[in-house]
C-alpha cells in the first residue's frame, strides 16, 4: 500500500510540475549519483553533499553523469560509464505547486525508466523507477560536483588486478555459468567488463582499494555493482548485484587464455526445414519473411527486446554496417519480444525504439519475452538463449548460422564479429 500510495503521489507531481528550467537551478558540469540497492533510509544526520558523497556500503551503486545546457534554459545529461557516454534528452524540470520544491524527471524512453527527484542546494533525492516492473524502484540520491565515482580513500600499495580473468557466477547453483572478466587499470582507476555467453556487462567503472576492487555501471536500463577481493591464492571473490532484486557470488581466476564457447555454437535448428514467420509490425500491419519485397534476398533476423542494452549495442552495429556496406541482396528484420504482456504496450515501446534509433528496417513485434514461448514462435531454432540472437538465411530461408547473444564495445570480441559478419554474407553470395 505504501509503494502504491508513493506512486500515486509521484504520478500527481508529475502532472503539477510548472517549467522552470533556469540555468542557476541545475549546476552544470560533473555530478555524482548514487542507487541505494537495499532501500535503507537515508539518515538525516550532517549535511546531505557530506552523506552523498561517502561510499558506506557494499550496496551503494555510484555513477556519475554531467549537466549540459544547450542555451540559458535547456539542459540534457551525459552518463559516463568508462568510455561510454549516454545522452538523455528528456528531462522536465520545475517547480512543484504543492510542495514549492524544484523537481527533476529524467526519462530514458527506449528502456521506458526514469529518475524522479527533488532538487535543493546542489543535490539531487528521489527514485529510480522501473515502470515495466510492479512496484519498482531504488533510492536515488546525486551531489553536484563530485567527479569520482567510488571515494573510499587507500594509501596502501596498489594491487594488479589488469587482465583477462576466468570467473564462475552463481556458484554451485543450478544457473552457475562462466565468464571472462577484461579489467584494464590505470594506477587505482579500473575499467573493463565481464562476458558471458549471452552477452556482456557494458561499461564498468571503478576502483582498486586495498585488496577489493569496485566497478558499477548504470545505463538507464541496469545497474549493475560488482565487488571483489584478491585472495591468498590470487583468486577473486566477490559479489554481483544487478539491481536491488538480484545478488550472487563469484570467483575470478587469473587466465590471459580464458576464453568461452562460440557464440555459433550454442543455439541450433531442430531440421532443415526453412525459416517462415509473419509478425505484426509497430503498426499492427502483418509482415511475412516470404512477402514478395524480401524474396531471393538473404536474412538477418535480430531476435531482440527494447528493454536490452546488448540488443542495443547490436542494432547499433546492424546500422552502422548496412550504412557502410549497402546491401539490396540482403534483408533486416528484427523481432521484438517485449516485458508487457499487453500488445499494445509492446508496440508502444517497439516503435519508441524505432523512433529513437532511426530504424529504416522492419520492427516486430514477437510476443512477451519468456524465452520458451519465443523459440515456439521461431521454428527450427532449438532453443532462445539470449537475447540478442541474431539468425542469417540465405536467399532460400534456409539458417545459415545463429549468433547467440552480443559482445558489445566495451569488449575486444567486437571487431571480431564484425570481421565474421562480413565474411558470413559474402560467403553466402558466393555460394548463390
Amino acid at each position: 500500500m505504501v509503494r502504491y500510495i508513493f506512486f500515486v503521489l509521484m504520478a500527481i507531481l508529475a502532472g503539477c510540475v510548472e517549467p522552470n528550467t533556469t540555468f542557476e537551478k541545475i549546476p552544470p558540469g560533473i555530478w555524482r549519483g548514487v542507487l541505494l540497492l537495499d532501500r535503507q533510509p537515508v539518515q538525516k544526520y550532517g549535511d546531505d553533499r557530506d552523506i552523498v558523497k561517502k561510499f558506506e556500503t557494499d550496496s551503494e551503486l555510484p555513477f556519475n553523469f554531467e549537466v549540459v545546457y544547450d542555451n540559458d534554459s535547456l539542459f540534457h545529461i551525459v552518463i559516463h560509464n568508462a568510455e561510454e557516454r549516454i545522452k538523455v534528452t528528456d528531462i522536465k524540470f520545475g517547480r512543484d505547486k504543492a510542495t514549492a520544491k524544484d523537481t527533476v524527471v529524467i526519462d530514458f524512453p527506449v528502456y521506458d525508466t526514469q529518475i524522479r527527484a527533488i532538487y535543493e542546494d546542489g543535490v539531487m533525492e528521489g527514485d529510480w523507477i522501473v515502470n515495466y516492473k510492479e512496484n519498482y524502484s531504488i533510492p536515488f540520491k546525486a551531489v553536484h560536483g563530485v567527479s569520482e565515482r567510488f571515494t573510499l580513500v587507500d594509501n596502501d600499495d596498489i594491487l594488479d588486478f589488469s587482465g583477462k580473468w576466468a570467473c564462475t557466477f552463481e556458484i554451485g547453483t543450478e544457473d552457475e555459468y562462466q565468464a571472462v572478466g577484461v579489467l584494464n587499470q590505470e594506477k587505482r582507476k579500473l575499467t573493463g567488463t565481464f562476458l558471458t555467453e549471452t552477452g556482456d556487462y557494458r561499461f564498468l567503472e571503478g576502483k582498486v582499494v586495498k585488496q577489493k576492487i569496485y566497478l558499477s555501471a548504470f545505463d538507464g536500463a541496469h545497474a549493475f555493482l560488482f565487488v571483489g577481493k584478491m585472495m591468498e591464492n590470487n583468486q577473486i571473490t566477490g559479489t554481483f548485484r544487478s539491481g536491488s532484486k538480484y545478488t550472487t557470488n563469484w570467483e575470478g581466476i587469473k587466465n590471459e587464455n580464458a576464453a568461452l564457447r562460440s557464440a555459433y555454437e550454442l543455439t541450433s535448428t531442430t531440421g532443415n526445414t526453412p525459416l517462415d514467420f509473419t509478425f505484426e509490425n509497430e503498426s499492427g500491419v502483418p509482415v511475412s519473411i516470404n512477402d514478395a519485397p524480401y524474396e531471393g534476398k538473404i536474412k538477418v533476423i535480430q531476435i531482440m527486446g527494447t528493454w536490452c542494452p546488448n540488443c542495443m549495442d547490436e542494432t547499433k552495429f546492424l546500422q552502422s554496417y548496412f550504412a557502410e556496406n549497402p546491401a539490396d541482396d540482403v534483408a533486416l528484420f528484427s523481432i521484438g519480444f517485449e516485458r508487457y504482456k499487453e500488445a499494445d504496450k509492446s508496440r508502444s515501446a517497439l516503435k519508441r525504439f524505432k523512433e529513437r534509433m532511426n530504424i529504416k528496417h522492419e520492427v516486430l513485434y514477437g510476443g512477451y519475452y519468456d524465452k520458451k514461448e519465443a523459440a515456439e514462435k521461431l521454428p527450427p531454432l532449438d532453443k532462445i538463449l539470449s537475447y540478442p540472437t541474431l539468425v542469417i538465411a540465405d536467399q532460400n530461408n534456409r539458417i545459415i548460422k545463429i549468433h547467440t547473444g552480443f559482445s558489445g564495445p566495451a569488449t575486444p570480441e567486437y571487431k571480431a564479429f564484425e570481421t565474421e559478419f562480413d565474411s558470413i554474407l559474402k560467403s553466402i553470395r558466393n555460394k548463390k
